[in-house]
């Protein structure tokens, strides 16, 4: 697809984009470059091939899920400014 320096300066408006009447020219055939290699990966044929999300097929490590730091409260709640039944206190924020 070949774009045209009036297809070009439209482009520049709709992305507000100032472009100089002498750059229009030259990024016209960039961009028909560019929309030309996209119709090339058009033609490729992906028929049966699975989508992926890396080119390099892994899985990732897992671990038990399991409790490694549990039931310290009195610790927690030794750092605490305030404290009241097991739980942090905080001052009244709503009247």
């Amino acid at each position: 697809m070949a774009l045209d320096k009036a297809t070009v300066a439209r482009i520049a408006i709709l992305a507000r984009i100032k472009l100089p009447r002498s750059e229009q020219e030259h990024l016209a055939r960039e961009l028909s470059a560019i929309l030309g290699w996209i119709e090339q990966l058009a033609e490729v044929d992906t028929a049966g091939v699975e989508p992926m999300s890396s080119v390099v097929a892994m899985r990732l490590p897992m671990r038990e899920d399991e409790v490694t730091d549990g039931d310290c409260r009195d610790k927690i709640l030794a750092n605490a400014p305030a404290a009241a039944h097991g739980f942090f206190t905080v001052p009244k924020v709503v009247e």
